[in-house]
């Protein structure tokens, strides 16, 4: 290989580097990230969408396997005394096991085949204390002050926002819905009616047999289980049998976002960070909501406290920034191919 060449690989892998892993601190949960320009976009004629800086947003919802490696690291006894484990995850409509037997730091272990559907009861709280561990490094990092400060819900829960320095969050509502539905080619208050770059209603069916699909409740009658095409399996009561209602995340493979972002319609409706009245926003629709629930228009709440197999979560992020060495080492390694021109 010549210098030249190297130069440019290894500064192109530390720049790569420090967009995959910003902070301090090794971390054993990564994401596929998609980055979100178009600064300064209009909003949609709902009033939803404009935002005024680039940022990031996980390309999936988060998982069984990243959430049991949460739960592992800041619950490593088992004590659950921040209730971030929900003993529903084990049914049908979750995924994680807690086992008391197991050493301390394994006790919550992702049931077989679960891996990779996302995680469902899980609060608002919840997430946001998991966005916490994710600013602070992971491992040991506090899950009660860094992008939230949760100790304001012994006080005043609704005043729970996030921090100005926080590196990873839950989206706030525009973040959100510009992932989801803005158009992604100019600066501009254009908006799809779906989250799939489509103003057409996606079918409700299995991945493998249309991978433009989404993942929710649409009984056309003709089929028991409730779903077009003989979509396997809700897991609810009516439908005996039923292993587990969630596809694995990104399985619809070409029904992504504007942005390159997955199952920002259907699997599970979201938790975003608006407030409405006391409540907090979702968006999105889930595996159990019908076809009105995913459009640009729709727009819900709860309780933050809920916790129910229909709702989860994904994060955002800050849009990290090279280190000056990896940023001298890449223009280096520039100036050298344009030397070779």
């Amino acid at each position: 290989m010549r210098i030249s060449d190297f130069m440019v690989s290894a500064a192109a892998g530390l720049v790569a580097t420090v967009l995959l892993a910003p902070g301090a601190v090794q971390a054993e949960v990564t994401f596929d990230w998609a980055t979100v320009g178009n600064v300064g976009n209009g909003a949609s004629g709902f009033g939803y969408g404009a935002v005024a800086y680039e940022y990031r947003i996980s390309k999936h919802e988060v998982t069984n396997t990243q959430y049991a490696e949460f739960l592992n690291a800041v619950d490593a006894t088992g004590a659950n005394t921040l209730s971030l484990y929900n003993g529903d995850m084990t049914g049908n409509f979750g995924g994680i096991e807690f086992q008391a037997g197991n050493a301390d730091g394994s006790k919550y272990v992702v049931q077989t085949g679960r891996g990779n559907t996302p995680v469902t009861y899980v609060s608002w709280y919840d997430a946001a204390r998991f966005s916490n561990w994710l600013h602070n490094g992971q491992g040991t990092g506090s899950t009660e002050a860094g992008a939230y400060d949760m100790s304001l819900l012994e006080t005043d829960p609704s005043a729970i926002s996030r921090d100005t320095g926080a590196t990873h969050f839950i989206t706030s509502e525009d973040e959100w819905y510009k992932a989801a539905y803005h158009w992604g080619e100019t600066v501009d208050g254009f908006y799809y009616t779906y989250a799939t770059t489509s103003n057409d209603l996606p079918a409700s069916d299995q991945p493998g047999d249309d991978a433009t699909g989404v993942n929710y409740y649409n009984d056309d009658g003709n089929n028991g289980n409730g779903f077009n095409d003989g979509y396997a399996a809700t897991g609810s009561t009516a439908f005996p049998g039923a292993v587990s209602p969630f596809t694995e995340v990104g399985a619809y493979t070409d029904a992504d976002s504007p942005y390159g972002v997955f199952d920002l319609n259907g699997n599970v409706s979201e938790w975003n960070e608006a407030l409405i009245g006391s409540d907090r926003g979702l968006r999105g629709g889930g595996w159990s909501s019908g076809a009105g629930n995913l459009a640009v228009s729709f727009r819900s709440q709860l309780d933050p406290i809920t916790e129910n197999g229909n709702v989860g979560f994904r994060v955002g992020s800050i849009v990290p920034v090279p280190e000056p060495a990896s940023a001298m080492l890449l223009a280096l390694g520039l100036g050298l191919v344009s030397r070779r021109r």
